[in-house]
């Protein structure tokens, strides 16, 4: 059986990253489309420092990759990523939160930052 011991490193780092509700749930919303800082602020209704900080997290480990339109910068899954399948795996297990997305657009408070 071969071991390596640097690929069962990236698969840790993987998981502790995905351990956090908040980043999971961020990959989960990025599953089918990019989404920009603004928008995730308003979803988890938290500060944009902190959502900055959890995708800073994500990009540092090249779980997401950052696309800039002018001033905005949207975030999508990185499918160039060596865990990209585990990652596909992992987040197939979270809710859908497309029902959430829904009601901030029903209430007017789904932000567009085109």
């Amino acid at each position: 059986m071969s071991f390596d011991l640097k690929e069962l490193d990236e698969v840790s780092q993987t998981l502790k990253l995905l351990g956090d509700k908040t980043r999971l749930t961020i990959m989960k919303l990025l599953e089918k489309q990019e989404r920009c800082v603004c928008e995730l602020v308003e979803f988890f209704k938290t500060s944009q420092p902190s959502i900055s900080q959890h995708l800073r997290k994500l990009k540092d480990a090249g779980l997401v990759k950052e696309n800039r339109k002018g001033q905005w910068i949207f975030y999508s899954i990185n499918p160039s990523n060596a865990q990209y399948e585990l990652i596909q795996k992992l987040i197939a297990f979270v809710p859908s939160q497309d029902h959430a997305l829904e009601e901030l657009s029903m209430k007017g408070m789904k932000i567009s930052c085109d």
